[in-house]
């Protein structure tokens, strides 16, 4: 299997609801094997995250780039998507390894307990946040850097998601994290294509 991408461009409800989606997600797709679209919308039906984990798929083909889907195995099976992001209350790791085959399966997580427990039960990545303070969860407070170094010494690739911008990127990196993860700062980027390679450069230029 070729190597977990290290952007994650993760959608919700108001994503998938945006006009050009589909423009935005080429966009972003088009930085190449180092992106995965992430189709993930809680409030969606089987149905509606189904037809945007297709169009995903359709999306990222050209350029080599990935597909996760968000909680539904079955549907990133289905599909042709690569990945699949499991929380707590999905099933696990390991009945998706066995119903499902090869996929990459990650699991997110809020604590370096919660990440010891997804490793143990195997996961074969963490998504770990919110690490900074972000819209996207107000309220929530944010795990830090420290957490985010102490999940990668667990020996399994960790992204970082959570108020995260490009300015940030190379500090996550240097906490450890294999990649990070992002919502509107990439989907709502004036500029998605340039807002990806940007995210990508604290990577690119190890």
């Amino acid at each position: 299997m070729r190597p977990l991408p290290r952007l994650h461009a993760v959608t919700d409800a108001a994503v998938r609801a945006l006009p050009d989606l589909g423009v935005r997600a080429a966009a972003i797709a088009a930085a190449g094997s180092a992106v995965a679209l992430h189709a993930r919308d809680r409030a969606a039906t089987a149905a509606e995250l189904a037809a945007l984990a297709d169009r995903f798929v359709t999306l990222t083909l050209p350029a080599e780039s990935a597909t996760i889907v968000s909680g539904r195995p079955d549907i990133a099976r289905a599909v042709g998507a690569q990945g699949v992001q499991l929380a707590a209350s999905d099933l696990s790791p390991p009945d998706v390894r066995a119903a499902f085959g090869e996929l990459w399966i990650g699991r997110s997580v809020h604590s370096v307990a919660e990440a010891e427990a997804a490793v143990a039960e195997g996961a074969g990545y963490l998504l770990i946040g919110s690490v900074f303070d972000t819209p996207s969860h107000p309220g929530r407070l944010p795990v830090g850097l420290e957490v985010v170094r102490a999940v990668s010494a667990l020996g399994v690739p960790v992204i970082a998601i959570g108020g995260i911008t490009p300015e940030r990127a190379r500090e996550v990196r240097e906490a450890g994290a294999y990649g990070i993860a992002a919502v509107r700062a990439l989907w709502q980027a004036d500029d998605p294509a340039r807002a990806a390679l940007a995210f990508l450069e604290a990577w690119i230029n190890e």
